[in-house]
């Protein structure tokens, strides 16, 4: 073989082996990345965005850590304190600070079962000291509470927590059955109660209607039983006293025969009754009855006006 082309070839092999050995120790960081450098295993550097050199045979990129803002749902299940049990969804946003990734890789070997760990750890000592309802109202007192454990538990693992968040409590389908009964119950009693109400202010103004209209009614009565009384006494005064013209006798006849066929019509329109005795000699008693039941009135009140007058 020709000396040149031996030449040729180790020349070759030489610009092969330098072009392998430069593209390994060349590499590239992305946006938001952070590259750990080992020289021999031992940890040597932090490689940032952009391209980067390394010593061929001697230092290794092991690793690229993610800078970028990371989310972690945690459901965690647990009792309150009236024994109601409830999942409880927890959204935890972290991230790594650049800073810090050196402790991030070396310190700890799974961050999302730390996370875990220790949103489990809040909740289960929280939760069980408080009833259902509290567990409602004090979502951003659990959500605090994590966040606060968690920025002091990871922070020196180089773990920074944006915010942890309980996105929605939920309670078991005993529960939920239980509580929507439990309302079922509550608005059909408001209903029932409003209903009430409503039926007592029907009752008491349709009382009031009927007592305003009785008294109505009794006070017409009165006017008209006076009116009569009034009259009748007149009449009997005009007998007593011979006033010419007058067939006394007819006049109060008539109205008291009147008065007793009214009377007669009202208690038949309302009551099924048979009066006994009644025939015209039975009126012709009744009339006289009354007839003398009213002279004897009037003329007992004549004669105690008399009394009095000559003593005023």
């Amino acid at each position: 073989m020709d000396a040149s082309l031996i030449v040729y070839l180790i020349v070759g092999v030489i610009v092969i082996l330098a072009i392998a050995v430069l593209s390994s120790s060349i590499f590239t960081i992305h946006t938001k990345q952070a590259g750990i450098v080992e020289r021999f295993g031992k940890f040597n550097r932090i490689a940032v965005e952009g391209l980067n050199f390394k010593t061929p045979f001697i230092e290794s990129l092991v690793y690229k850590e993610d800078l970028n803002m990371q989310l972690l749902d945690v459901p965690v299940q647990s009792k309150t304190s009236d024994d109601a049990t409830i999942k409880i969804p927890v959204r935890v946003q972290y991230f790594i600070l650049p800073d810090k990734v050196k402790e991030a890789y070396y310190e700890l070997d799974d961050p999302e079962a730390q996370i875990k760990a220790h949103v489990e750890n809040v909740i289960l000592s929280y939760i069980p000291k408080i009833t259902l309802d509290d567990s409602y109202k004090q979502e951003d007192s659990i959500a605090a509470a994590i966040k606060d454990k968690l920025t002091t538990v990871m922070a020196k693992f180089g773990y920074c927590i944006e915010n942890a968040l309980v996105t929605q409590i939920i309670p078991s389908e005993a529960v939920t059955n239980a509580m929507n009964d439990i309302n079922t119950a509550r608005r059909e009693r408001i209903a029932t109660e409003a209903r009430a109400e409503m039926n007592k202010n029907i009752l008491v103004k349709n009382a009031e209607g009927e007592a305003d209209a009785k008294a109505l009614a009794g006070e017409g009565v009165a006017r008209e039983r006076k009116a009569i009384v009034d009259g009748l006494r007149d009449s009997v005064k005009d007998f007593e006293l011979g006033i010419s013209g007058v067939d006394h006798h007819a006049v109060m006849a008539t109205l008291m025969m009147t008065q007793y066929f009214d009377a007669l019509r009202e208690i038949g329109r309302t009551n099924a009754v048979i009066l006994m005795p009644h025939s015209p000699s039975a009126v012709q008693d009744l009339y006289g009855q009354l007839r003398d039941a009213i002279a004897t009135g009037v003329l007992t009140a004549s004669k105690t006006e008399e009394k009095k007058g000559p003593q005023s």
